[in-house]
């Protein structure tokens, strides 16, 4: 008798993915730097930066070192702006539900890779009543590393126990992408942040969910058969140089 096919496994990041909040995100940021007395152009950092825990983003945007005590301040007050901002704004990505549940359906596993922490995944998954189609979520507290470091989606492929190969990843941001590639899984983008160009290689770009199908991701994997290799310029930039 054959040996059944291992299940494929979709890991979808949080925020530009299941939800459309990039420009409340870029706020917040500009406001803490408009208090901090910083010129940084917010939307033009997350472009690049965008997946990155928020004090490792800050770290970038400094002429000279800040402690991690402070930078961890600074994330905190960053994230009350952001939620104070965003709070009646909580809506899932167009047709997420939708696709999340036909995806179950078909015998996907599905897992959550972000780089927020528990309470921030709280904040967004338990108010729009995301979590209960998730077979694990990962977050920042259950990693060592951050994107663009893979460990965020091993760590998911391995609760999930799918290997890399037949994992797909759903990002919106450039770092992100290059930890899927790091990972050794394909990934499918989604245009909140981005234009399509400005990706490396995903399967497909899509804006939202309305579209997408499990018959449709399962095509897209017969196309693109292995994951790109990342690229060097685009996941080691100086990002410390950033202003």
């Amino acid at each position: 008798m054959p040996t059944p096919a291992l299940p494929y496994a979709l890991i979808f990041d949080m925020d530009g993915v299941l939800i459309d909040n990039t420009p409340y995100q870029a706020r917040a940021f500009q406001l803490l730097f408009r208090d901090l007395g910083l010129s940084t152009n917010a939307r033009q950092l997350l472009r690049r930066l965008n997946g990155m825990p928020a004090s490792n983003i800050l770290k970038t945007v400094f002429t000279n070192p800040v402690p991690d005590k402070q930078l961890k301040e600074y994330a905190a007050q960053r994230e009350f702006l952001y939620r104070t901002l965003y709070w009646d704004k909580r809506r899932e990505a167009a047709g997420l539900s939708k696709f999340l549940q036909a995806a179950r359906d078909a015998g996907f596993k599905l897992g959550l890779g972000t780089g927020s922490a528990a309470d921030t995944i709280s904040y967004i998954l338990d108010h729009l009543d995301l979590r209960r189609f998730f077979d694990v979520v990962v977050g920042k507290d259950d990693v060592d590393k951050g994107k663009p470091h893979p460990d965020t989606f091993r760590v998911a492929a391995q609760k999930l126990g799918v290997p890399p190969e037949r994992c797909v990843v759903f990002e919106d941001a450039l770092l992100g992408e290059q930890a899927a590639y790091k990972a050794g899984m394909r990934c499918i983008a989604l245009s909140t942040g981005l234009k399509p160009a400005q990706f490396q290689a995903p399967m497909a770009v899509f804006k939202d969910f309305t579209t997408l199908t499990p018959r449709l991701v399962l095509e897209l994997l017969d196309q693109h058969p292995r994951a790109p290799r990342p690229s060097k310029e685009l996941a080691g930039r100086a990002y410390s140089q950033l202003r």
